[in-house]
């Protein structure tokens, strides 16, 4: 791909796909003029501002135009199409189907697996991704600058990897959310108003932990600083530690890797990262 490639999403109204198409235009990784969108639902607004996109409801068009092909379908309807990709690089975002099922539904060698997560909608997403025996140098400093463009990406070695990873930063906010949502409730059980409990939540979960970016201190040295000082949030740590707090969390991250092992090949199921 000398030239910027001509780039289609497949599915590409839908939640991520239209955010992935929204942070690759702004951030330049992507032209408008050479993206196409096929999509079962009319313009979606969030492209609105690209006049210059094509939107398309014929994959089959949309793949003979393209050079780059975005798979951004649930997995149970990607068992649905029919594709021909020979000769494209195809990059998917589906959660659990491997790189075995897509070489042989889609008949490329350049093919690459990969799972952004729910922040894609804010440029925040942290995106693993897994690429085939075909994928080339350049294909890599595009699908480094079109991930990258989303948040931060990294390029893994191997499927096992990447299935793990679909489970742990592929539930996006899910899994801080599940935090947010036993403190508001704990705070509203202690007499809290909920707006009150909501900001004091959202201040630790999403703002105070920002904390954890700066500096090189890892997670777990700050867990162990906050134990040294022994205060309240010592109180906290050791007791939440006691009851099996990390347990709890291997245990939710095994099954989530799991089950995405097991989405390879369910058909008619409505799966996802989610």
């Amino acid at each position: 791909m000398s030239r910027a490639p001509t780039v289609g999403i497949i599915g590409g109204g839908g939640w991520l796909g239209g955010s992935i198409a929204s942070q690759a235009l702004a951030a330049g990784a992507v032209s408008e003029n050479a993206l196409i969108v096929s999509s079962r639902s009319p313009r979606a607004g969030r492209l609105a501002q690209w006049p210059a996109v094509e939107w398309t409801a014929d994959n089959e068009d949309l793949i003979r135009r393209s050079d780059v092909v975005i798979l951004s379908v649930r997995p149970h309807q990607f068992f649905e199409l029919a594709l021909d990709l020979t000769g494209k690089l195809a990059i998917s975002v589906m959660a659990g189907v491997s790189m075995n099922t897509l070489r042989s539904r889609l008949g490329t060698a350049r093919l690459v697996r990969s799972m952004p997560n729910a922040a894609a909608e804010i440029g925040l997403s942290y995106t693993p991704w897994l690429a085939g025996a075909g994928v080339t140098e350049q294909d890599r400093a595009f699908i480094s600058a079109l991930f990258e463009s989303c948040g931060t990406a990294d390029e893994v070695a191997s499927e096992d990897q990447l299935d793990y990873l679909t489970g742990l930063s592929g539930s996006g906010p899910a899994f801080p959310a599940l935090l947010a949502s036993a403190m508001m409730s704990h705070a509203q059980a202690r007499g809290l108003p909920p707006e009150i409990a909501r900001r004091a939540v959202i201040g630790v979960v999403c703002n105070a932990s920002r904390l954890l970016t700066m500096g090189d201190a890892t997670p777990e040295q700050a867990v162990r600083t906050f134990i040294d000082y022994d205060g309240t949030t010592a109180a906290g740590l050791r007791r939440m530690m006691h009851d099996g707090f990390a347990e709890a969390v291997h245990a939710g991250l095994d099954a989530a890797a799991s089950a995405a092992t097991a989405m390879d090949g369910a058909r008619g199921r409505p799966t996802g990262s989610a």
